[in-house]
């Protein structure tokens, strides 16, 4: 500790803060413009100035280190009058727009000049004046009101770590700019809106909330799109989110987000959403009421469950909505209509993992929290364009490496954005994981570097899995694989030399088939270096969705109860059937693959769905529409129509996540407040709320007054969430599994032992796929895009389709020249199972005889695996005048 006297008063501060600091700790305001204190300091505005009575020197408050013998006065007139000339010095090149600027009342200068007394400028006026730049939809810069504080700019190159802008020219003409000072929207900016937020005056500001006024309320909720689960303050006027802004505090994301979370938002008061039900009659959706609606319902599921038994009604859940809702859903299906049949569309993403890491480790859910990846020593990166679909996870990995010297390892078969990080990129050749990873695995044995005391003590079956490793030596992999024997080697090298490792996966590992086995390959990884049980090392599954994890944890499958619990063990079920005063079905349900092929046998007549698109799901609309057409019974359940909804018998308009409360379960298992911010548009209503309606109607009485009950009830039968209430949830989230209300969460799992004692090394052998029909040359690779999420029902209706109106088919230019394919010509893709249309990038990211979508067809999954094939398909250039602006399946 160290003493000095502030303001007349002996303090005490630790080694290394600043004045500014220490004067804040204790309550005492200085001034600050280019101040933050998620930046480094820079000292820039010198607004912040204080005086060192014992030298006699006036000192940056923000930059300068506190040192015993300082006597600080913060406000003597001698500070008061430098702050002020340097304000003035500022306001000399400053525009008077104060009434027309939308920074208004925000703006950090003005309040400064205000504290100052300053109502009239000595200096000369000079200004500079720049054009106002509006091509972009987010962003508006105006950089005749910058003050040169330099918070754009570091923001951009410290936090989100992309440098789309630096500080340009010199002098008088500096300025924030971007590479060639070109527009931002021809530069690498990510629309991310740090700079924006972080901008203390009206050089920068966000588009979409200009001129609504100022936000009369600000409610804390959760992100509805990818599986990060950023925290965000929507602000409210009149019933009308009019901006976003990052929830720092207790928070995955802290001061970041990522363009989706910041300006995706406007998709709640989008006017195609559904406002009342519909019900078909005579071939059309006809306005009905609720009344109408849920007896409809109703009396359609009493008959078609009375004629053709339980079995033969189907539900599938949603990642969209919140654990509550999903929660009541398979309560419905298996205490009020007695089946099991209820599955997610999002299996085929995640079931594969979720099944590996259970068999290999023992749960099957992400072991580490997403904060501690920036303290990782080395990362590896497999199947996951992390930037591109979770841009927040990205930063801690970009961050890790820049400012903390993490060495990164990428293995993709396309080039990233992340790859200008990597000490390694091994490009693969698709579908040949397996091999290589077991090649990995090779090497850490054979050279000794395997964590000796970790196998011996928590693991089993090493001896039988030496041997088995012993074929995949690096050159045997190499022809497999298509990495060099010296990159495999100095991977496992790197990776096991690691005192902290963590792994990243993502949807790239689940497009083929062996995606289980590729996740047993990863558990083996980490467990025979050690990377389990302690912190910044483990397994990470990057879920694309903002609740996937939450679906799961919910039982929105066929065999399983909440929280994961087997829906065979004679304990489990007896307390549900306890709970619910029911008895429940004796045999697990049906997947979604089997849903889908019993609709076409004819043994499931009725299919509830609840936030998802199968049409948008599947590659061929046709035989999906078809087999759809052939119920008795089809409901869907949702914010707009989609092309599912089209077929439906009823359709029943759901309210969005700002019109309802409950919580999400993010990828590291958090589980976090969603809260309500503004009524339910029109007549449509929470999901839970639409789900106990109908559940009482049909007379099993659903009297629950709020989401907060439904929660005490999951708690009370989740092992995992028992100490999980929303009085916890106020303030910050809790990491499952939380066994009771004094239980802090768990950070990362595996700290002490695994679940059910040692865990086994899992045999996996490289089986290569069978060889495709000529016809079909090309290997499609799917993954996520930046400006879109999951089938794009909510970004496809907000400001993100401004800037990224369609998605993008890659090809590499070698391809495209073959073909006489060029930049922005309309191509169309034929896979096994239907084909599309799109818009073609030529670019080297891709290896010749690859194409990337930024879009996930479950049936390519699903089929490739039944068949032993990855998912093939051919390309073919066609007219413009054929293309309506949208993706086309026929």
């Amino acid at each position: 500790m160290i003493s000095i006297i502030l303001n007349g008063s002996i303090v005490g501060g630790r080694e290394g803060m600043t004045i500014l600091e220490l004067a804040e700790e204790n309550g005492i305001y200085i001034p600050t413009l280019c101040h933050d204190p998620h930046l480094k300091p820079v000292g820039a505005c010198r607004v912040c100035l204080v005086e060192d009575e014992s030298s006699g020197n006036l000192l940056a408050s923000c930059v300068t280190p506190i040192s015993s013998g300082m006597v600080i006065n913060t406000d003597s007139q001698r500070v008061i009058e430098a702050r002020r000339m340097n304000a003035e010095l500022l306001l000399a090149g400053h525009p008077d727009s104060c009434i027309v600027c939308d920074k208004g009342n925000s703006c950090e200068l003005r309040k400064v000049a205000s504290e100052l007394g300053i109502g009239h400028i000595t200096f000369d006026r000079i200004r500079r004046y720049y054009p106002i730049e509006t091509a972009n939809p987010f962003i508006e810069r105006n950089l005749s009101l910058c003050i040169l504080c330099g918070k754009c700019v570091r923001a951009c190159q410290e936090i989100e770590v992309i440098g789309a802008i630096d500080y340009s020219f010199r002098g008088f003409k500096a300025k924030p700019a971007t590479a060639l000072d070109l527009p931002l929207e021809q530069s690498i900016c990510e629309f991310c809106g740090l700079c924006v937020a972080m901008c203390p005056v009206g050089a920068l500001t966000d588009k979409l909330s200009r001129y609504k006024g100022k936000e009369r309320e600000s409610v804390r909720t959760t992100c509805p799109y990818c599986g990060c689960g950023c925290s965000i303050y929507l602000n409210i006027r009149d019933q009308e989110i009019i901006s976003v802004s990052a929830a720092s505090e207790n928070s995955v994301n802290n001061v970041s987000l990522c363009v989706k979370g910041r300006y995706g938002y406007d998709f709640v008061r989008h006017p195609e959403r559904l406002t009342t039900p519909l019900i078909r009659r005579n071939g059309e959706l006809i306005e009905a009421t609720w009344e109408e609606a849920l007896d409809f319902v109703s009396s359609r599921i009493n008959e078609i469950k009375q004629r053709h038994g339980s079995n033969s009604l189907a539900g599938l859940g949603s990642s969209r909505c919140m654990n509550e809702e999903n929660y009541l859903f398979q309560k419905f299906f298996r205490a009020v209509l007695g089946s099991n049949n209820i599955d997610n569309l999002e299996r085929l993403n995640m079931h594969p993992v979720v099944e590996g890491l259970e068999e290999s480790l023992g749960v099957g859910a992400n072991t580490n929290s997403i904060e501690e990846l920036e303290n990782s020593d080395v990362i590896l990166v497999i199947g996951s364009d992390i930037t591109e679909s979770h841009p927040i996870i990205g930063q801690r990995i970009k961050r890790a490496v820049r400012q903390k010297g993490a060495k990164l390892i990428i293995v993709d078969p396309r080039k990233i954005k992340l790859n200008k990080f990597a000490e390694l990129y091994l490009i693969s050749k698709p579908g040949t994981d397996v091999a290589l990873l077991n090649s990995l695995l090779n090497v850490i044995i054979n050279q000794g570097l395997w964590d000796k005391r970790f196998v011996s003590q928590r693991t089993e079956g090493f001896e039988r899995f030496k041997k088995h490793i012993q074929k995949y030596t690096p050159e045997y992999a190499e022809k497999i694989t298509g990495v060099s024997a010296q990159d495999i080697c100095l991977a496992a090298k790197l990776y096991a030399g690691a005192v902290r490792a963590s792994i990243v996966s993502g949807t790239g590992i689940t497009q083929h088939r062996n995606g289980k086995d590729i996740a047993q390959n990863l558990a083996n990884l980490a467990m025979i270096t050690g990377n389990l049980g302690k912190e910044a090392s483990g397994i990470y599954y990057v879920l694309p969705q903002n609740n996937l994890q939450g679906v799961f944890d919910m039982g929105i499958v066929p065999d399983r109860l909440t929280g994961n619990q087997r829906f065979d063990d004679d304990g489990v079920k007896n307390r549900f059937e306890k709970q619910w005063n029911v008895k429940l079905p004796d045999k697990p349900g049906m997947n979604a693959i089997e849903i889908i092929r019993a609709i076409k046998g004819g043994s499931v007549k009725g299919l509830y769905v609840i936030g998802d698109n199968l049409l948008q799901g599947f590659a061929d609309k046709n035989y999906i529409s078809e087999i759809l057409k052939s119920l008795d019974l089809l409901v869907v359940q949702d914010i707009f129509i989609n092309e599912t909804a089209e077929l439906a018998d009823v359709v029943l308009p759901a309210s969005s996540f700002a019109e309802k409360d409950g919580t999400f379960t993010n990828t590291e298992r958090r589980i976090q407040r969603v809260r309500k911010v503004i009524k339910p548009i029109g007549q449509s209503m929470p999901d839970w709320q639409i789900i106990a309606s109908l559940s009482t109607k049909m007379g099993y009485s659903m009297n629950y007054d709020s989401a907060q009950q439904i929660m005490e009830e999951i708690a009370q039968l989740t092992p995992t969430y028992r100490g999980i209430n929303y009085s916890r949830l106020e303030k910050e989230g809790l990491q499952w599994p939380c066994p009771d209300s004094n239980h802090l969460g768990t950070k990362f799992l595996y700290e002490d032992s695994f679940e059910g004692g040692k865990r086994r090394f899992k045999v996996v052998d490289y089986n290569p796929s069978k060889s495709p029909d000529t016809g079909y040359p090309f290997i499609l690779l799917t993954g996520g895009a930046l400006y879109h999420s999951g089938s794009g029902a909510m970004t496809q209706r907000s400001s993100l389709k401004e800037i990224c109106p369609m998605f993008l088919i890659e090809i590499n230019p070698e391809d495209a020249k073959e073909l006489q394919i060029k930049d922005g010509d309309i191509v169309k893709i034929t896979a096994f199972e239907g084909d599309m249309m799109a818009r073609a990038k030529i670019t080297p990211v891709v290896q010749p005889g690859t194409i990337f979508m930024p879009l996930s067809f479950k049936l390519f999954n699903a089929e490739a695996s039944k068949k032993n094939i990855l998912n093939r398909c051919k390309l073919e250039k066609i007219e413009k005048q054929e293309y309506s602006g949208q993706h086309v399946g026929k």
